[in-house]
């Protein structure tokens, strides 16, 4: 069982992977605003348990372990955040919401946020209930067939 914190190591170091296609503990650092020795020491334990590869001069890689471990973190984190948007919290708000959230839900909750936010975006009806939903946090009325509702 990992840490919330190691958690958040692998999914950085996963997504620094794909944007630059390396990992320095500099970089791991900045993305998750922590000093350099912090993230030296973390690096080290998840090396320790085979979740990373950590050489001093080479960088950080994700072994294969780790690699599955942080994708199904980053797809939490990404449904999470969509469910947060689809219910119109603003984005950065989503985002910090969802690093929270990611590490706290059960799997069947998670399960079902992703499952709602794959019907939401593949209805071909769902704008117009969006819609009405957004009116309604504006509002707090509801629209049926251009009539407002209280």
């Amino acid at each position: 069982m990992l840490t919330r914190k190691a958690e958040d190591y692998l999914e950085a170091i996963l997504n620094i992977t794909e944007d630059k296609g390396y990992v320095r503990i500099k970089d791991i650092a900045t993305t998750l605003n922590i000093k350099p020795p912090s993230v030296i020491e973390m690096v080290k334990k998840l090396d320790n348990k085979a979740f990373v590869e950590y050489r001093k001069y080479d960088g950080i890689k994700l072994t294969q372990k780790g690699r599955d471990i942080a994708l199904v973190i980053k797809d939490r984190h990404e449904n999470i955040k969509a469910f947060l948007e689809i219910i119109r919290v603003p984005e950065k708000i989503a985002d910090q919401d969802a690093c929270v959230m990611e590490h706290e839900l059960h799997s069947i909750t998670t399960k079902q946020i992703k499952n709602l936010v794959n019907f939401v975006k593949t209805s071909p009806s769902s704008s117009k209930w969006l819609w009405q939903f957004e009116k309604f946090c504006i509002d707090g009325t509801h629209v049926y067939e251009n009539k407002n509702i209280k």
